[in-house]
């Protein structure tokens, strides 16, 4: 069971599943996708979960509010999964996206059909703070609340544990589920009950019949919401040793699509409304309370609007604020412009330096010394002698400046096995790095290092740490040690002095 909810989570495009369908595709003039799962059908277009796709593309969705991916970095609290900051964010920014673009769909004409998986009830940030204490001790308390997998679906359905496979058609409204039940309610199991009352019920379970799906028609469109019991569209037999489609997992999917499209057809056909066309549009035939309506649509449009733009401009400052992260998974630019803005936090004068055929990542000084640093990021390596020997022409290119009286002390910034948790990498310098590193008197700064004393200097100022952590660069030949910052935020500042590997 894990393996195929792995597999829902990260659909076959994503893996480059594909294979040859041995049988006549039946070519539907209907286009399809599919969010948060794959299926072995050409005619079937995939996204993720995650993606920013619009549905007003498309004919017929099908959709499946999988969020397993969101949970890869969380935490437990009472019992359930609490998901980081970011991961928070990213996921209600998801959910909401979707529960626009379905009810978009939904009053676009569109017909969607959303598979019904089991709730995953978890914790996500709720933005709000509150802080007890003053100076050193104070502290942060981060406040989580409840959230699930169903958010994203644009109507209440009260969403209950529960599952099982004995599932009957209701005896009225279900008569256009009726031939697609035929083929696929033996592949159907419910993992939730719908407990909320005024849902227009389609299927319900043989024993107590509680409400297990539903069917919304738009009363302005031809538009069909169709809530169904999940199908396991990817169990193991779907796949070979090789991880490719079988000829079962194709006849499989040919004939949902095949089923689906008539869903479609029969839906549309049972719409009782006419396409209202544009002649009858004219502001002539519009009544007042209609107009009324729609200027108060207008309003709301335009507050909308300015809060999209609140929230773009709140989205920009935390990539800016959260660039200092940089420091630990980039290199190149990136990793260079989160050094500069760490070495400002801790108090130097800090840029990158371009003149004439000279060019330093960065020239950085405090009224303790005027350093040149050079930036290098490993993937899965450590960093190795090669940048010293850049550092070193840049040292004697800026002393030939004529303003230059005084070689400036080296720095050698690196990020080593970049790609790696903090915990699972290895020393990040070679050692021959480290002794050349000795015979030069260069400093040797891992930027992860230089991530925790920036992080903790930017939540306050506090001028004496600050003053230690520049005179550990300013004073350390090889690998330099930091003055301590604890789990909790406090910091030791005794023998500041740095040390060297």
């Amino acid at each position: 069971m894990q393996a195929t909810k792995e597999r829902e989570a990260r659909p076959p495009a994503s893996r480059g599943v594909k294979s040859i369908r041995p049988w006549p595709l039946t070519m539907s003039t209907k286009k399809i996708l599919s969010v948060g799962f794959g299926l072995a059908s050409e005619e079937v277009e995939e996204c993720d979960f995650d993606s920013n796709t619009s549905l007003l593309d498309w004919d017929i969705i099908l959709f499946k509010p999988i969020i397993g991916e969101y949970l890869i970095h969380a935490d437990f609290f009472q019992g359930r999964p609490s998901l980081t900051d970011s991961s928070s964010f990213r996921l209600k920014e998801r959910s909401e996206h979707w529960r626009r673009e379905i009810m978009d769909a939904f009053q676009g004409g569109k017909t969607v059909v959303v598979y019904l998986p089991g709730l995953l009830q978890i914790y996500v940030d709720s933005g709000t703070r509150t802080h007890s204490g003053t100076g050193r001790n104070r502290h942060t308390t981060r406040h989580v609340e409840s959230y699930d997998n169903y958010r994203c679906i644009p109507v209440e359905l009260g969403p209950v544990s529960s599952s099982g496979n004995s599932i009957k058609l209701a005896d009225k409204g279900a008569e256009l589920l009726a031939p697609y039940w035929k083929v696929f309610g033996e592949s159907s199991q419910y993992e939730v009950i719908l407990t909320e009352g005024s849902l227009p019920t389609v299927l319900l379970t043989k024993g107590g019949e509680k409400p297990v799906g539903a069917l919304f028609k738009s009363k302005s469109s031809t538009g069909a919401l169709v809530l169904l019991p999940n199908i396991d569209f990817q169990p193991d037999e779907f796949f070979t040793d090789e991880d490719k489609w079988t000829d079962q997992a194709c006849q499989f999917s040919a004939k949902l699509v095949s089923a689906l499209v008539a869903l479609d057809r029969s839906l549309k056909s049972s719409g009782e409304l006419t396409p209202e066309p544009g002649w009858a549009q004219s502001a002539n035939y519009e009544l007042e309370s209609e107009r009324e309506v729609r200027g108060q649509l207008l309003v709301l449009e335009q507050q909308f609007e300015a809060l999209q733009r609140t929230k773009e401009a709140l989205l920009d400052q935390i990539n800016q604020q959260g660039r200092l992260r940089h420091l630990l998974y980039e290199k190149g630019k990136p990793l260079e412009a989160a050094i500069i803005d760490a070495l400002r936090i801790l108090g130097f004068s800090a840029n990158p330096f371009k003149e004439s055929d000279s060019e330093f990542d960065v020239v950085f000084e405090s009224p303790e010394g005027r350093l040149i640093g050079e930036a290098e990021g490993k993937d899965t390596k450590a960093i190795n002698i090669d940048k010293l020997r850049q550092l070193a022409m840049n040292i004697h290119e800026d002393l030939q400046r004529e303003t230059v009286m005084v070689p400036a002390k080296g720095v050698l910034f690196g990020n080593a096995f970049r790609l790696s948790p903090i915990a699972e990498r290895q020393t990040p310098f070679t050692e021959k790095c480290i002794a050349a590193a000795h015979a030069s008197s260069t400093a040797l700064v891992a930027t992860h290092d230089l991530f925790q004393i920036a992080r903790f200097l930017a939540n306050g100022e506090d001028p004496a740490f600050a003053a230690a952590c520049r005179d550990s660069i300013i004073e350390g030949v090889g690998i330099v040690t930091f003055p301590n910052v604890t789990d909790n935020g406090t910091k030791d500042i005794q023998g500041i002095a740095a040390t060297s590997t």
